[in-house]
């Protein structure tokens, strides 16, 4: 399996946030270390893992779009 992985600058023009917005609010409470990112050898530099963050976004779209029923189903509009 192949992965691109990108910097900080690198995924904040594909997703459209500021690179600060993603190093101080969704690094660690949206972007999950081991899931979302990496950090290689170690080291201090983070890398983000396109394929997982373009996934979890399509779908948290498709359940903000679900209206919750009371048994615990949804329906789709």
């Amino acid at each position: 399996m192949s992965n691109t992985y990108l910097t900080t600058e690198e995924l904040s023009a594909r997703i459209k946030y500021d690179a600060r917005t993603i190093r101080n609010c969704l690094k660690d409470s949206v972007l999950l270390e081991g899931r979302h990112y990496i950090r290689p050898f170690g080291g201090r530099k983070i890398l983000y893992i396109w394929e997982v963050i373009e996934g979890d976004m399509l779908d948290a779209s498709k359940e903000a779009m679900a209206i919750p029923m009371a048994a615990g189903g949804v329906c789709h509009g």
